[in-house]
Order: C-alpha cells, then sequence, then structure tokens
C-alpha cells in the first residue's frame, strides 16, 4: 500500500552535516534529504545533472567564476560537468534529486565523501 513521506520528518534521519540519506527514487534518479553547514569541497558530477531545492535556511553555491545565493523554497538545477561548492553560513536542510550512479563528491575523495550505501543507510 502507498503512504505519503513527510519531507521535514524525513530530515530526522540525518545525524551529520553533508551526510545525505535517500528518501525516494523517481526513474532512477535519487531522492536525497542533507543537512549542511559550513563549507563542503569543489568538485563536479561527469554525465548527471544535480538539483538542489532549499527546504529551510540559505545555501550560497560558488561556482569558479560566480555564486549563487538560495533561499528557502528556490531550487537550483547544476548541469552536469559544472565544478561547484556549496556553502552554508548556518544550519541548511536541501533536497537533492540527481541519478543513482552520481558519486557524492564526484571524482574528488575527501573525509566527507559517503558511498551510496552509506545514503542509503
Amino acid at each position: 500500500m502507498l503512504s505519503p513521506t513527510k519531507l521535514a520528518a524525513a530530515f530526522d534521519r540525518v545525524t551529520d552535516y553533508w551526510s545525505p540519506k535517500v528518501i525516494g527514487q523517481v526513474n532512477g534518479q535519487l531522492l536525497k534529504v542533507a543537512k549542511l553547514k559550513g563549507e563542503f569541497v569543489w568538485h563536479a558530477h561527469d554525465g548527471q545533472d544535480e538539483l538542489f531545492y532549499i527546504v529551510k535556511g540559505s545555501l550560497r553555491i560558488a561556482f569558479e567564476d560566480h555564486a549563487v545565493d538560495l533561499e528557502q523554497g528556490d531550487f537550483l538545477t547544476v548541469p552536469s560537468g559544472v565544478r561547484h561548492n556549496p556553502v552554508a553560513r548556518e544550519e541548511c536542510w536541501v533536497l537533492l534529486i540527481e541519478p543513482a550512479e552520481t558519486k557524492h563528491t564526484g571524482e574528488e575523495l575527501t573525509e566527507r565523501t559517503r558511498s551510496l550505501e552509506e545514503q542509503l543507510s
């Protein structure tokens, strides 16, 4: 039987900043929730677009030649291959939509990199 998911309640699964959790999927796209605070890491996703939807707070996404500021209710799609670095001055809740094969930090491996298995747990 199908039942709805409360988006705000899905964030209860997120216990660490920059550690997304998969909450659903649609046609090979994963829906992930994450809590962000501070600066992440410069990276790109070759072959995959990534959508950021701001559920709570605000987020700046730095690009190599400019930055975009997002507020609650805003969304932005980062095109495939575009280097970016999300920065949240205060805690920010974000819904991410991206293909299942998207690597968390692209080809950059850091202590913040999470495997798909970690994101599914």
